[in-house]
């Protein structure tokens, strides 16, 4: 199979339901927390427009697939994509960008899920692991049933219909797909069969950094704080000292989106007078936006796909920020309608799966039927969405919450 180059475009990651702080927190984890909203059951409130934003930063990164780029892409068309879409394809090159607001809705998310104060496990534990221990293994066991049964699922889709006699694609070796599903093929220099699971790899590296310096000793604001200064002091050295591995680590170019994300959450969960939180998130995202004109950004060249305008790359990477700081803030707090739940559920599947397969959709819908490029387009999405929804009915329902009890059995 042939695969693709790093693209800026990430996954998005399924977020836990509820936020706030875990149930049976004791007094004091109320005294250092503020509560946000709750619904009738007297849980966290879902925040449904966190969902709706998430579909439509996935929707971003299909498009730059689909007609923002040229590669595997342009042998689906039969042409560049500039050619079928000759209005659209420099507007679907900033799709990409979908990356910059996946991590800043996964920084959120991951501290709004992983939020659990030091005192909220103090009941005693037959296996005698310590409450840190066990809080390390509870946010494990939530991140392994959350991402790796759709992609277990679409690893197994792709080399399956890349493997057709008929396919333009080639699937990969077995021992290279047997090492993709480990989702440490990239780390290890090993072909991957989905071109997106390198995000996976930079958000399976935020999970490590956040449960190690948040999660195990026991979230609080202060410690949440420390981790925001201290990475961000510790990705701008591991930038300046050229070092590979302080660089593999610490993702200086990834870490402001995922830094910005936890800011916004702090400003959810405290309030928007919160001063401490906003510079959090203001230096985030004047770091973000360097990393993000230095990595799309290049001059006007006749052998380029299309020109990046900084202005605009700048522009997005604001509203990104923006949209998930009016989540937090609770501008879309009507927003509550349980459509956009299922558009979040669909997201993840829909990300694994939309690259790899689109191309053979698109071949066989434009080249094979006839179908005009714009129809294509719209008909291979909505094709993916289908799938992804079959993926999240018979896959991830089933599996994520078996595979969260054998990880972290309740007692």
């Amino acid at each position: 199979m042939t695969t693709t180059s790093a693209p800026p475009g990430a996954p998005p990651v399924p977020s836990d339901r509820t936020a706030g702080g875990a149930p049976g927190a004791g007094p004091a984890a109320a005294r250092d927390t503020a509560t946000p909203g709750r619904d009738r059951a007297g849980g966290a409130a879902r925040l449904r427009a966190l969902d709706g934003l998430r579909l439509v930063a996935a929707l971003m990164v299909a498009a730059y697939h689909y007609g923002g780029r040229n590669g595997d892409i342009s042998r689906a068309w039969g042409g560049s994509p500039t050619h079928q879409f000759p209005y659209l394809s420099s507007a679907f090159a900033y799709g990409c960008l979908g990356v910059q607001i996946f991590f800043v809705i996964s920084g959120f998310v991951i501290c709004l899920s992983g939020w659990v104060p030091p005192v909220a496990h103090h009941h005693p534990s037959p296996d005698r692991a310590t409450p840190g221990l066990r809080r390390v293994r509870s946010f494990v066991a939530s991140r392994i049933g959350r991402l790796y049964p759709a992609y277990w699922a679409a690893i197994l889709l792709v080399t399956a219909v890349f493997a057709l006699p008929w396919v333009a694609f080639k699937a990969l070796a077995p021992s290279e797909v047997l090492t993709n599903l480990t989702m440490l093929q990239y780390p290890l220099g090993v072909h991957r069969v989905l071109g997106v699971c390198w995000t996976l790899w930079a958000e399976m590296r935020f999970y490590a950094l956040f449960a190690l310096c948040v999660v195990l000793p026991g979230a609080t604001r202060g410690r949440v704080v420390l981790f925001c200064a201290g990475w961000t002091l510790a990705a701008a050295l591991a930038q300046s000292a050229h070092e590979p591995f302080l660089t593999t680590v610490l993702m200086p170019q990834y870490a402001p989106f995922f830094i910005g994300g936890v800011g916004l959450y702090l400003l959810h969960r405290f309030g928007r007078r919160d001063p401490v939180a906003w510079t959090i998130v203001l230096v985030s995202w004047l770091i973000g936006q360097h990393y993000a004109v230095a990595g799309l950004w290049h001059a006007p060249s006749v052998h380029a796909f299309s020109y990046r305008s900084t202005t605009v790359i700048i522009a997005i990477v604001t509203l990104g920020f923006a949209a998930v700081a009016a989540v937090a803030l609770g501008a879309f707090r009507r927003a509550d309608w349980r459509w956009l739940t299922v558009a979040g559920a669909l997201t993840y599947p829909f990300y694994l799966v939309h690259e790899h397969l689109g191309w053979v959709v698109i071949g066989a819908l434009h080249r094979g039927a006839g179908l005009p490029s714009y129809a294509t387009l719209l008909l291979t999405v909505g094709l993916m969405l289908l799938l992804a929804w079959a993926l999240h009915r018979w896959v991830e329902r089933p599996l994520t919450p078996r595979l969260r009890r054998a990880i972290a059995p309740r007692r």
